[in-house]
């Protein structure tokens, strides 16, 4: 649930940027490609990225200009003087980054020194890019309670020294194309937020702070953006003999896996959906979309995902600056609002949606603000323990989220809301299940995978048999439905045996008689055989979507995992690669399926929601009995 606030405004909002601006020509003075492979590497991002212009907190000698905690104090300076306030009226303040000049003490209290400020409260939100939101809501919070009457959040970023051409020089072009990519991608740049219980309504307008929400899903996907790792994250730089032994295995490094992002605008998309359905924003209400992204590229992903939950925001509502100030990561969004708010007219009731994406380890956040005339009086101010901090009621039943298929037809709104919202808790279960867990880990082994497949192989056996035996119980206006379901069952039919090979090219040595399902795998075959035997098992088709959805987004994420970690053949990864590959199409034939079922059963679609619950939790349960009987 977003945190929401009464009670706290945005009084002014400024930023730095350092240096002037430095173009794609100009940039080779500062970060210059390292051979003739590292030039075609700049082109192809920078015609991805879109970024036309940046700014450099070091010179084209490699020297720093002005340190991290000086550029954060310089954006800080900017917001309190459009603000027409000082330092000290402020009593908190709240910086979210990276990481700073130092790796102790907190950077916020590095930020202080340098501002030469009077006492006051400080926190340090390290992380990557949603880290300054998480200051602000620090701050917010702070205000909301009347701890303090004034708080500052900032956020700064300052990358440009660790890409300079004197720390990849060494390493030649040895350094992988995951630590080559962010050097063409991220700048240097601070924003600041002064916070108030009593705005000033300066221009006639005052900006209200409605809610902030954030979500980690780190406990879902592995590590997607790092620094301080090894290339296969499992050694720290820490663990390494000396300083200089770490950065020569590029455990110094800033990577990113770009395999995992699409599984970052998913899950965040999907949250947007949670925070629309339960009534915290209305998509056709949005005026504004202040949406961070570090790449041009990943605009129509966002805007597809948007589309296909219909909560579409049209694109003129959209802002960003990415083009001309570049990608500043935590400091991002708060530059892009400052100079949003320095370029727009704004109206008393216009609502600011901002969408805060964090690679990371997989990590979304939102905030809503509203523009007030100020010249209607403000809530009243009252005690913590009279105001009502909860949820607003819940909207009308949304479209389904971006997990499902294309083109989903608006008659199947509801169903597909009530099957995504089961999916997505389903999936993040999984990828908190030991097996997955223990393979997002680094840790996974040949005999896990082989015990793995071993259980699979009869569980995968039985899919055609229980699909065929539900055509049988089906009646004659269901025909066609049938037809359908036989297809499908007759192309799966002999799956089991690429996977049975999978498992021999792994080692293994059972015949296949001989292989037997785990405790879970018995559970959901016993529950769709049982279903499979009753008049007309429409509900099965709630089981088909958990059972293909698995196929079409979890397996695909998995499959570079345990490439990257076993000492396997190709071959012995056939079954999930064909299944990564075609399950989309078998999840655009299911929803013909459906379709042809509501024809002739209006009311079977909760049926199909039930079914598809309990085939998630005997799944699920299949997933967490792999390594237990395994041991």
């Amino acid at each position: 649930m977003p945190t929401r606030f009464d009670h706290v405004y945005i009084e002014a909002a400024g930023y730095h940027l350092p240096g002037p601006p430095v173009d794609n020509e100009q940039m080779d003075a500062y970060i210059a490609p390292l051979n003739r492979m590292s030039e075609r590497i700049k082109d192809r991002i920078l015609a991805d990225n879109g970024i036309r212009s940046r700014h450099y907190a070091i010179d084209a000698e490699g020297r720093t200009t002005l340190s991290h905690a000086e550029l954060a104090a310089a954006a800080i300076r900017d917001c309190l003087a459009r603000g027409k306030h000082a330092i000290a009226d402020a009593g908190l303040l709240a910086v979210g980054a990276c990481g700073g000049d130092a790796l102790m003490p907190g950077f916020a209290n590095m930020i202080h020194g340098e501002l030469g400020a009077p006492p006051m409260e400080t926190l340090s939100s390290q992380g990557i890019c949603a880290s300054g939101v998480l200051a602000l809501k620090h701050a917010a919070q702070a205000v909301e309670l009347g701890e303090h009457g004034m708080a500052l959040a900032a956020a700064a970023d300052m990358p440009s020294r660790m890409f300079k051409r004197s720390r990849f020089a060494p390493r030649g072009y040895d350094a992988d194309f995951d630590a080559h990519f962010l050097r063409w991608m991220l700048s240097d740049g601070a924003g600041a937020m002064l916070l108030t219980r009593r705005p000033s309504g300066r221009g006639g307008l005052r900006l209200k702070l409605k809610w902030i929400h954030q979500r980690s899903f780190a406990g879902d996907y592995p590590v997607c953006m790092q620094l301080g790792l090894s290339q296969d994250r499992s050694t720290s730089f820490l663990d390494y003999p000396s300083s200089s032994a770490a950065e020569a295995e590029g455990a110094l490094s800033l990577r990113q896996d770009i395999r995992l992002l699409p599984h970052l605008f998913d899950v965040s998309i999907h949250e947007y959906v949670k925070l629309v359905r339960e009534g915290w924003v209305k998509s056709e209400e949005v005026d504004h979309f202040l949406c961070h992204y570090s790449s041009e590229r990943f605009v129509p992903v966002v805007e597809e995902l948007l589309d296909k939950a219909g909560l579409t925001i049209p694109r003129e509502r959209w802002f960003s600056n990415l083009a001309t100030r570049g990608n500043t990561g935590a400091a991002s969004i708060f530059v892009m609002l400052a100079e949003f708010l320095d370029t727009h007219t704004l109206r008393p009731g216009q609502k600011i949606l901002c969408f805060i994406p964090e690679s990371g380890r997989i990590s979304a956040a939102y905030m809503l603000i509203e523009v007030e005339d100020a010249e209607i009086p403000r809530q009243r101010l009252v005690p913590l323990a009279q105001t009502q901090l909860q949820a607003q009621p819940a909207a009308d039943p949304l479209p389904a989220a971006p997990h499902d298929p294309d083109s989903a037809p608006a008659h199947l709104r509801d169903l597909l809301t009530a099957l995504a919202g089961i999916w997505h808790d389903y999936r993040s279960e999984v990828w908190r299940s030991p097996v997955v867990h223990k393979l997002v880990a680094g840790r996974f082994t040949v005999a896990d995978y082989r015990s793995w497949t071993a259980q699979w192989v009869p569980q995968v056996r039985e899919g055609s048999k229980w699909m065929r035996e539900a055509v049988a119980s089906l009646s004659a206006p269901f025909a066609a439905l049938g037809e359908l379901v036989e297809l499908h069952a007759g192309e799966e039919q002999e799956d089991f045996r690429i996977l049975y090979q999978d498992y021999l090219a792994a080692g293994g040595g059972e015949p296949l008689e001989a292989l037997r399902r785990n405790p879970g795998g018995e559970a959901l075959n016993a529950y769709l055989h049982a279903l499979a035997g009753s008049e007309n098992p429409l509900g099965l088709l709630g089981a088909i979507y958990i059972i293909e959805g698995t196929g079409q987004r979890i397996v695909p994420a998995l499959l570079p995992l345990l490439r990257q970690q076993l000492d396997l053949p190709p071959a012995a990864f056939r079954f999930l690669e064909y299944h990564g590959h075609n399950d989309h199409n078998h999840l655009q034939r299911w929803l013909a399926a459906v379709e042809l079922a509501l024809a002739v059963e209006p009311a079977a679609g909760a049926r199909m929601v039930a079914t598809a619950r309990r085939t998630a939790q005997l799944y699920l349960m299949q997933f967490q009995h792999i390594l237990e009987d395994a041991q």
